[in-house]
């Protein structure tokens, strides 16, 4: 691990590279881009099997949740950011005539990158992508949860990048969050993890006024509702619930089913669980593993209270849990007072929309919320009247792939937005100029004031 010197030294590299205008160029900024693309498909097949290593996960699922939506977000960038870099000309007040108004976008300077573990690779560089674009010396620092992958991403950050632009440190995250942040006054803070971790880490830049993106979680529901295509829905619900053992911090939290098709939904689901994992799902090269022992162990824990209806078994030495559906469960149980980030799926029903919303509002602020339903007035219903990041209809956990939509939380889900054009205006200071001409000095501004200018500037303001 670092020292406190070395990371000052680190940090110092950085804000000289940055004061000397490096990173300034739209020239610059392209050719990073570029190289960080190429870096990414030369590293592929390390970047797949360190990802195998640390979490076991699916060839398909890690290279298109950590690889493709990568490629995808720089290929995005290169081609719209130089518009983005264009100085915005908007309209003037005519007291302010003759003048005309821009609003500019300019690099922050030194950014602060910490990534999870849960997507340790694409959650950690999709940030990094609207900092470079945005003219931003960067440090980065990945899971210390995920080895395997984190010493892939130091290796791919320093065959790719000059050490004073962009570098990576390693540790753990409660050691090195507090060398990091509050030694060195970073211009920006992209953090994605835990809500209480992100509320530290919000306190830490708060004392040096470093403003923070904060990308968290919460308990999104999963909304069925009596209209719905029972089949098709069943199955996307399987399948976000899932992917990646359900260690996805938009992953369906809890269902919530309409009471009156709830058997016939449940069915469903469990046929298709069957369907994607087989009848022993352990043997299964689709299901990744669970990151740690202690995930494991809060787990485990969540299988005693409620009604299996399927999955349920469980291996501590493969760290492996069935996809698992729970019925019976109550709003004081332990497997509903945080998120779950595991592969086990509580069931609760409902009779009405007003009762949806009081049990959403229960764990207010989800970072997302998936409506199935083909009532176009149940979806208008619920997108008005629950708060929450992000979401999909008839849909789930999509919306992330989409760089022209802004991914962010609300409430204690995050705060801050990015993907595509939101990326990069999170990693850039808007800067607003007046421009006057001199060929023309109206004297309405300047003392003496009379009651004639009074009325002259009641007129132009009023």
């Amino acid at each position: 691990m670092h020292t406190q010197e070395e990371i000052k030294e680190i940090f110092n590299q950085k804000r000289t590279f940055f004061d000397d205008g490096h990173t300034q160029s739209y020239e610059f900024r392209l050719e990073q881009l570029k190289l960080f693309k190429a870096a990414i498909e030369n590293y592929e097949e390390e970047i797949l099997e360190a990802l195998h290593k640390d979490m076991r996960k699916p060839k398909f699922e890690a290279y298109t949740s950590e690889i493709g939506i990568m490629l995808e977000e720089i290929e995005h960038t290169i081609k719209n950011f130089k518009n983005w870099m264009e100085p915005q000309k908007v309209s003037t007040p005519m007291v302010l005539h003759p003048s005309s108004s821009h609003i500019y976008k300019q690099p922050l300077g030194v950014v602060l990158i910490i990534g999870p573990w849960n997507y340790p690779f694409q959650l950690l560089m999709a940030p990094l992508v609207g900092a470079i674009a945005a003219g931003n010396c960067a440090i980065i620092k990945p899971s210390n949860e995920t080895p395997h992958t984190a010493k892939v991403v130091e290796k791919l950050v320093e065959s790719t990048f000059d050490k004073n632009y962009i570098s990576v440190v390693q540790g753990s995250g409660s050691a090195m969050g507090p060398l990091l942040i509050e030694n060195n006054r970073f211009d920006h803070i992209f953090f994605t993890g835990s809500p209480k971790v992100g509320s530290q880490i919000a306190g830490m830049a708060a004392k040096h006024l470093t403003p923070v993106t904060l990308e968290l979680g919460g308990k999104s529901p999963a909304i069925v509702d009596k209209s719905v295509n029972i089949e098709v829905a069943a199955k996307r619900l399987v399948w976000a619930k899932f992917f990646n053992a359900g260690q996805t911090c938009v992953c369906p939290d809890y269902l919530l089913v309409n009471e009156d098709i709830k058997e016939v939904f449940v069915t469903e689901m469990q046929k298709n669980i069957r369907l994607f994992y087989g009848e022993n799902p352990q043997q299964s090269k689709d299901l990744a593993r669970i990151v740690n022992v202690k995930r494991f162990e809060i787990l485990k824990q969540y299988l005693n209270k409620g009604r299996i209806l399927i999955g349920g078994q469980f291996d501590e030495e493969d760290r492996y849990i069935a996809p698992t559906l729970i019925d019976e469960v109550g709003m004081n149980d332990a497997i509903m007072q945080e998120e779950i980030f595991g592969p086990i799926m509580p069931i609760l029903t409902y009779k009405t929309n007003d009762e949806v919303i009081k049990q959403v509002r229960n764990h207010r602020y989800p970072l997302a919320c998936y409506i199935f339903s083909n009532d176009d007035s149940n979806k208008n219903y619920f997108i008005q009247h629950i708060e929450f990041g992000g979401g999909c209809v008839n849909n789930c956990m999509v919306h992330l792939v989409n760089p022209e939509l802004p991914f962010g939380g609300v409430g204690n889900s995050g705060m801050g937005k990015y993907h595509g054009k939101d990326s990069f205006d999170t990693m850039s200071h808007t800067k607003s100029v007046i421009k006057t001409a001199t060929w023309f000095d109206p004297s309405l501004r300047y003392a003496p004031y009379t009651d004639n200018k009074l009325k002259w500037a009641e007129c132009f303001m009023g």
